[in-house]
C-alpha cells in the first residue's frame, strides 16, 4: 500500500523544483523531504525525479503520477473545506479585484469551486488593470503581479510571474528565419506610449523590429498574436490555454514580478476573508502544475 504521507513531499518537490524549496513549503527539513520522496520511489519501484541544471525535474513516471496526486490532494482539500469554518462568519460579502486576464482564465474555475462550498459568501468583483487600493479599503482581496509589496497589504506569495515574448507558431515559422540579426522584418504589437514596454523591446533580441498598432488591452494582444499579427509580451501561462502561442526562440523569460494573494492586515480577523484567501492560495498554487511541465 502506498504511504499517502509521502504525496505532499512529492507534490512540493514538483512545484518547487528542489528539495530545499519543498522543505520550505512544508515547514520541514531537507532530509525529511528527501526521505519521503525516496520512500515513495521505493514503494512504486520507479524514479520520480531527475536532476538537471535547473534542479529536480519530473521523470516520465513522475509526470504520469502528477495528475493523480493532484486529484488526491484536491479531494482532501475539498473535504477539509467542506467541514471547516462553516459557521455564522462564513457568510457575507467580499470585494475582489484582479486583472481581467487572470480573472477570466485562472480565477473563474477557482471561484466556482469556492462558491459551491460557501453559498452564503458573495463576491463583488472588479476587473481592471488599474490597482485598487487595499490601504484605502477600495478592495478586500486582490490578486496582484508585483515586484515589491508596499503599504498595509499582507498576503501570500504564489509563484513568479513569467513574462515572455510570444507569437503564434505560424508567425514564427513564416517570419523568424528571414528576419535581420536585430529583428529587422519582424513586428511587435504595441501597447502605446508605455516606457516600460519600450525598455523591454530595447532589451530584447529584436530591438529593430517594427512596433505597430497601439492596443492597451493584453487580451487583445493575445488574440492578435494567435491570429499571426506579430510578437508581444504576455504571461507565459497563456500557452497552457492557447497552445498555438509559442515563446519566440532566442528570448528569455522575465521573472522579476511575482503573483500574490493580498488583503488588508485588519481583515485577517474576518473569518470569511481568511477562508477565501486560504482557498485562493491553495487552489492557484495547485494549478501551477500546468506550468512546471
Amino acid at each position: 500500500m502506498v504511504d499517502w504521507k509521502s504525496l505532499p513531499a512529492f507534490l512540493a518537490v514538483a512545484r518547487a523544483g528542489s528539495l530545499r524549496g519543498a522543505a520550505e513549503q512544508l515547514d520541514g527539513t531537507h532530509a525529511t523531504v528527501r526521505r519521503q520522496v525516496e520512500g515513495l520511489e521505493a514503494q512504486l519501484g520507479v524514479q520520480l525525479f531527475r536532476r538537471s541544471a535547473g534542479g529536480l525535474e519530473l521523470s516520465a513516471a513522475g509526470r504520469k503520477l502528477l495528475p493523480q496526486a493532484l486529484e488526491a490532494e484536491a479531494s482532501l482539500r475539498q473535504g477539509f473545506n467542506a467541514v471547516r469554518g462553516l459557521d455564522s462568519e462564513a457568510a457575507g460579502r467580499i470585494r475582489l479585484s484582479a486583472d481581467p486576464m487572470t480573472a477570466h482564465f485562472l480565477l473563474a474555475p477557482v471561484l466556482g469551486e469556492f462558491l459551491s462550498l460557501y453559498p452564503d459568501i458573495h463576491i463583488d468583483m472588479n476587473l481592471s488593470y488599474a490597482i485598487d487600493s487595499i490601504e484605502r479599503l477600495e478592495t478586500d482581496v486582490s490578486i496582484r503581479h508585483v515586484r515589491d509589496l508596499t503599504g498595509d497589504a499582507v498576503g501570500r506569495k504564489l509563484f513568479p510571474l513569467s513574462i515572455g515574448v510570444l507569437a503564434s507558431r505560424s508567425y514564427i515559422d513564416r517570419h523568424l528565419h528571414d528576419a535581420g540579426p536585430r529583428g529587422e522584418g519582424l513586428t511587435w504589437l504595441g501597447y502605446g506610449e508605455v516606457p516600460e514596454l519600450q525598455a523591454m523591446i530595447a532589451a530584447s533580441p529584436f530591438p529593430r523590429a517594427a512596433v505597430r498598432h497601439a492596443i492597451p488591452d493584453p487580451a487583445m494582444h493575445m488574440h492578435l498574436a494567435r491570429a499571426g499579427v506579430g510578437m508581444t509580451f504576455l504571461a507565459a501561462w497563456v500557452q497552457s490555454v492557447f497552445p498555438e502561442l509559442q515563446r519566440v526562440p532566442g528570448t528569455e523569460l522575465d521573472q522579476s514580478r511575482s503573483t500574490w494573494v493580498l488583503m488588508h492586515g485588519d481583515l485577517r480577523r474576518v473569518q470569511r476573508v481568511r477562508l477565501f484567501v486560504d482557498f485562493l492560495y491553495e487552489s492557484l498554487l495547485e494549478r501551477r502544475a500546468d506550468f512546471i511541465g
